[in-house]
């Protein structure tokens, strides 16, 4: 049986479960990574085919400054270029904004991505977990997690695992209340492209005390590039900005990005067809008899029976189908049987419901 320290730690681990189960790593269908399955928007490709035909993107230094990326994500975004920060993932931006705003105490909302506790750990920052309930469906209460004298808070919308979105309204009131308690908000929007209307990154020139992470390689299908970006007070933007390492990314991932912003029917295809997809999966689901949780991400968090072993669930749903699911057995805070499953095209999502009818059937 499976232990929960052999668990990939993240999603789209398939070397490594290839090695391990001894299947060839083509033959696996991924569930575990929440990329998009239509792949890049076409202008990606041909950028990054001008590049290299263009020798000054590969013996030239990247712009220090980012002024194109940092225009087309601020036009992408609504926001002032000057509110940007950019660097190569969510992590080294996390890590510059708890150094640069001597964050020394932060409450953590539980389940929540791996990442944030091992981030706020490496900086030597106090961690207050407060353990969100699937009654209400991880619902963030402000008065529970604003207690106490923390002066961090990092939360999520729409959340990870859980793909909960909370609306736009009760956001802004949580940073308001932290806005009273002097309490900086870190929030990650790392799937709110497909939720666009209850981002909060205009509201970053309301509240100084708000940041906004944001990532552009999910949505648009392209993470092998690693951009992500950060939106808060054009000061606090500065002081950040600072404390990145130069030449945070690359001259190819920045104009492949800036190119993928720029294709508007891309973004509207795709937030169109992952509602749809998502709808019909979970349906599917539940007529399986499996508790789904509401999502607004492109993924679906569901429970199994208490009756049905989970690792060995896990492990048929690989060695039989073929079918990667991200096991949620690490994830602080949540029960085991949990599992994650990306929304990918129609027919991949259909053989899911087929494997996992026949996985519980056994």
């Amino acid at each position: 049986m499976a232990k929960i320290e052999s668990y990939p730690l993240h999603g789209g681990q398939l070397q490594h479960i290839a090695g391990r189960f001894g299947i060839a790593a083509p033959l696996l269908l991924d569930f575990s990574a929440n990329i998009n399955p239509e792949g890049p928007p076409p202008a990606v490709l041909t950028t990054l085919h001008a590049c290299l035909n263009d020798l000054s993107s590969l013996t030239d230094y990247p712009d220090l400054q980012q002024t194109h990326l940092k225009r087309s994500i601020a036009t992408y975004a609504g926001v002032d270029p000057q509110s940007i920060i950019v660097a190569n993932g969510f992590v080294p931006l996390l890590e510059a904004t708890l150094r640069t705003l001597n964050i020394r105490s932060c409450s953590l909302p539980v389940p929540a991505f791996v990442e944030y506790r091992k981030t706020l750990e490496r900086v030597g920052v106090a961690i207050e977990p407060h353990f969100l309930s699937t009654d209400t469906f991880f619902n963030y209460n402000a008065a529970d997690i604003l207690s106490g004298e923390r002066d961090g808070l990092l939360l999520a919308n729409p959340q990870n695992p859980s793909g909960i979105c909370h609306d736009i309204a009760h956001m802004r009131d949580i940073v308001a209340k932290a806005s009273e308690k002097n309490t900086i908000v870190l929030l990650d929007e790392a799937f709110i492209d497909y939720v666009p209307r209850h981002s909060l990154s205009a509201a970053t020139e309301e509240f100084s005390n708000l940041i906004v992470f944001r990532s552009v390689t999910k949505f648009h299908g392209i993470p092998g590039l690693r951009v992500a970006y950060a939106v808060a007070n054009p000061t606090i933007a500065s002081s950040i900005n600072d404390n990145l390492p130069p030449w945070p990314v690359t001259t190819l991932a920045s104009r492949a990005v800036a190119a993928a912003l720029d294709d508007h029917p891309y973004v509207d295809r795709t937030t169109t067809e992952n509602l749809q997809r998502r709808s019909a999966l979970k349906r599917d689901l539940e007529s399986l008899g499996l508790m789904v949780y509401p999502s607004g991400a492109n993924f679906l968090l569901f429970s199994i029976a208490n009756t049905v072993d989970p690792d060995r669930f896990w492990e048929h749903m690989i060695v039989d189908h073929h079918i990667v699911l991200r096991n949620c057995a690490n994830y602080e805070g949540l029960a085991p049987g949990h599992f994650r499953a990306a929304i990918r095209t129609e027919p991949e999502n259909n053989r899911l419901y087929k494997a996992l009818k026949d996985t519980l059937s056994q």
